[in-house]
């Protein structure tokens, strides 16, 4: 069947179609029906259902003879760590760790929050929960104080659950004095915080309030999976990066569970058995989706990697990995392979290991530019396919679906709609433009299952943030356009598409020219204020390891590219050579606070921050050029 078989066939009849994929997951009471529809544009999936996702996920492998078979491999370059745990070990570990949860009070509908590194018990933490139908919120390992307490005043969890400390290379990130002050600033108090103690750093443990993550399953009976209703949350996870009130993306029980199992096969190409990675963290929406849950739901084998792309200890780790465990899938953020090609432009260190296992690489969480598809492609001999998607869909609203019909690369696009989504590009008023324009990407309601029925107690929020710009619509906050064939292209969040003189014009498509220069690893584009023209573009360049050509040779010829690439209309005149970029931890460029320093305005240090020290090189560069005087 062709993927435009797929397509239509989803179009013509959408409950039918989840109907049937809901058939691949273990109910314990099923669906008499796919869709509600609860008014006001809000909708359900598998509402009346009742199953269990830690069940699902672990127990039916089990229950199928296929309990010896390994569900995780943890993999840690930085503590020299490798080991797998089995379905079966796994369901003992979650089952006692659950069972533990129960004995001191935690139910269905309590929320844990989970606050961890990339270390398998957090995948375990995250299946006990959803074994007793507790609702967890993962905060990413490490996040500030202040933040974690934001978090904790507004899912109100019973319980905490975190390790002593996180790994980075060369430094030990203390994990329990970050989370004691954020219980001090926090209005609400938890009941009890589980303390996983890891050998690199053992933390005081405050009496009466914490207890030790071994000790206090010693004895415990181990706890069944509770059956909770299809549109239970899941799980609760905070958008990254929003100044004020995060928002609290939830995610329905029984869409979830089947949506990312459908997407295993279909988008993925992977079988039961087959092992599948994500390099991500389980703070992230991918390390939710494809780190734990889709994998294990779908009965493959997923790597737990406690590392970077470079500098743990080279720029080979990615392919020693896919190597040693037989990764057939790889999932990873153009970010990383952007610093292992700067590290490796010739690609030296991939013809060390044989990775002839891999047939597949997916890129999402920045845009793919074609320069870095190119390279990978040339140094796998893989499809290296760039897919589109958002921590609010939790899984792929474009992509190419290769376990359906592998359909031809076009380089910068993640290609098209996946059944579920019904993409129009609409102009300012919400009319549909003509193909090859740019405007808001939109995704007509309802939104298929997997993804966020509402917020975290915050309807309202919800419904002004996502479907009242565009009624009958899901605004994705992205701009882009379609071409003839309906390929889908990003180009830009809508408020990186620069007005310069009248034209709207994309970033992204700069970014793109300057990103095919050879002496270009990464770069970024902002449209900073300008009196004459409403906008100017700036470039950012990081160079290639070994680049030694004088700085003003290469601005002056990326400037050169953008002239007869795009036009004189980008009016692109400006390019500065800088070492690092300011990133998030997920690895996202934060251009919106680069806009803000060079415009003088106001600004606040985004919580999701790598490295705060770029942005004093940053502003130090802007200065040069005579902006970032405020």
């Amino acid at each position: 069947m062709s993927y435009q078989d797929v397509y239509e066939r989803w179009k013509n009849d959408p409950e039918a179609f989840w109907m049937q994929a809901a058939e691949a997951i273990d109910w314990h009471t099923p669906p008499t029906k796919a869709l509600s529809d609860k008014g006001d544009h809000l909708y359900e999936w598998f509402a009346d259902a009742k199953v269990n996702t830690c069940w699902n996920a672990v127990d039916r492998h089990v229950e199928a003879g296929r309990g010896e078979q390994t569900a995780i491999i943890y993999d840690s370059p930085i503590t020299h760590t490798k080991r797998e745990i089995s379905y079966v070990e796994l369901r003992n570990r979650v089952a006692t760790l659950a069972g533990a949860l129960r004995a001191k009070g935690i139910e269905k509908g309590d929320r844990v929050i989970i606050y961890m590194p990339m270390v398998p018990e957090a995948l375990e933490a995250m299946l006990a929960c959803s074994r007793l139908g507790a609702i967890h919120s993962v905060v990413f390992g490490g996040f500030a104080s202040n933040e974690l307490a934001v978090r904790i005043d507004d899912a109100k969890p019973k319980a905490i659950i975190a390790a002593s400390c996180g790994l980075e290379p060369g430094r030990v990130v203390h994990y329990k004095p970050l989370l004691d002050e954020a219980i001090d600033l926090a209005a609400h108090k938890p009941d009890f915080c589980v303390i996983f103690q890891r050998e690199q750093e053992v933390a005081e443990l405050k009496e009466g309030r914490d207890v030790n993550w071994h000790g206090f399953q010693y004895g415990v009976e181990p706890a069944e999976c509770v059956p909770v209703e299809g549109n239970h949350p899941s799980y609760i996870l905070y958008t990254s990066g929003t100044t004020g009130q995060p928002k609290g993306v939830i995610r329905h029980t029984a869409g979830q569970l089947v949506a990312l199992n459908w997407t295993m096969k279909n988008i993925y190409n992977v079988d039961p058995g087959d092992v599948f990675w994500a390099a991500s963290d389980v703070g992230w929406v991918v390390g939710h989706s494809y780190i734990c849950y889709a994998p294990l739901i779908h009965g493959n084998t997923t790597i737990v990697f406690e590392g970077k792309p470079v500098g743990t200890p080279d720029a080979g780790t990615f392919w020693r990995v896919i190597s040693e465990h037989n990764v057939k899938s790889f999932f990873t953020a153009p970010t990383a392979f952007r610093a292992v090609k700067r590290e490796d432009p010739a690609g030296e260190y991939v013809a060390k290991y044989d990775t002839s296992c891999l047939k597949q690489v997916y890129l999402a969480g920045e845009r793919a530019d074609p320069d870095t598809i190119v390279w990978a492609q040339e140094q796998l001999k893989v499809p290296v396919i760039d897919h589109w998607w958002q921590t609010e869909t939790g899984w792929s609203i474009a992509a190419n679906p290769l376990g359906i019909e592998e359909l031809p690369i076009k380089l910068g696009s993640p290609t098209v709609p996946m059944p579920g989504y019904d993409i129009e590009i609409l102009d300012e008023g919400g009319h549909p433009v003509a193909a090859g324009e740019l405007g808001a990407i939109a995704i007509k309601l309802p939104l298929p299952p997997g993804t966020l029925p509402t917020l975290w107690n915050a309807e309202d929020r919800f419904k002004s943030s996502y479907l009242s710009h565009f009624p009958g619509y899901y605004e994705t906050g992205d701009a882009g356009m379609k071409d003839e064939d309906g390929y889908v292209y990003i180009m830009a969040r809508t408020d990186d598409v620069i007005n310069v003189a009248g034209h709207r014009l994309s970033t992204g498509g700069m970014e793109e020219v300057l990103a095919g220069h050879p002496d270009v690893a990464e770069c970024a584009v902002i449209g900073v204020t300008d009196q004459l023209k409403g906008q100017m573009p700036i470039g950012f360049l990081c160079l290639n390891a070994g680049s030694n050509r004088p700085h003003d040779e290469v601005t002056k010829e990326v400037v050169g590219l953008v002239r007869s690439k795009i036009g004189p209309v980008a009016a692109f005149k400006l390019a500065l050579v800088v070492d690092r970029l300011p990133k998030t931890r997920s690895g996202k460029i934060l251009r919106g606070t680069m806009v803000s320093i060079a415009d003088g305005t106001e600004w606040k240090m985004p919580a999701t921050i790598d490295d705060p020290t770029i942005l004093d090189e940053i502003t130090e560069a802007l200065r040069t050029i005579g902006y970032a005087s405020a």
